[in-house]
């Protein structure tokens, strides 16, 4: 699933009303409630402070509001952005200052989402998903056709634990563990140890792999 993994904001202005939206990543209901409680306090003076927030893998929690705009014409529609990205676990706040030309309740749909867009644009979007650990256990004359399979196949490498033998720590997505599995027992004739770990969720950034704590 999509997630936030840094926050970002952005910034739009539409007939000289300023929309600032924020984005941070969230957890639960509660760090939501607080992220758009510190937003509030942060621009105190703003006139509105509008907000939606999605969680869950299949988007089961999600609210909104408008703070004071016309019905429909902010926290749905900014709503409708993070679901059509299908962006998880985050939270968005747009901060309007109000610039004395009213934009009709169309105007104000379109200026919430670009702002929202444009807070989008400026986070870090990661891509999380499932996997299980593995350990491969090899001598030195399988190390070269075992990283090769590897990268063949397109795993994310964790580590490299060389002693007496090598093992190669690496990351399977949960789908791919018996094609795997059977790929590298085929290519070493079965002179591979392989321990399969625990599940865990994970994401690439700057050809990196992350591995999320339990709770994130």
């Amino acid at each position: 699933m999509r997630i936030v993994y840094k926050g970002g904001e952005g910034e739009v202005v539409e007939k000289k009303s300023r929309f600032l939206a924020t984005v941070c990543p969230i957890a639960s209901e509660e760090e939501a409630t607080a992220f758009v409680a510190e937003m509030k306090k942060k621009y105190w003076d703003a006139r509105h402070n509008c907000s939606a927030f999605v969680l869950g893998e299949r988007h089961e929690i999600s609210r909104c509001s408008d703070d004071g705009e016309p019905p429909q014409t902010a926290g749905r529609p900014m709503l409708e952005i993070l679901l059509k990205e299908d962006i998880h676990n985050a939270a968005v706040v747009v901060t309007r200052y109000f610039g004395g030309i009213l934009l009709g309740t169309g105007g104000l749909v379109r200026a919430y989402q670009k702002a929202v867009q444009a807070g989008l644009a400026n986070s870090v979007i990661m891509d999380k998903e499932e996997g299980l650990r593995l350990t491969i256990g090899t001598d030195y004359n399988g190390l070269g056709k075992l990283q090769y399979l590897l990268a063949q196949s397109g795993l994310s490498l964790l580590d490299t634990v060389y002693t007496d033998k090598v093992e190669l720590l690496c990351v399977v997505p949960t789908e791919q563990q018996r094609k795997v599995e059977s790929e590298i027992t085929e290519a070493t004739n079965g002179a591979a140890n392989l321990v399969w770990g625990e599940k865990v969720w994970y994401g690439m950034l700057d050809k990196k792999i992350h591995i999320f704590e339990k709770n994130t």
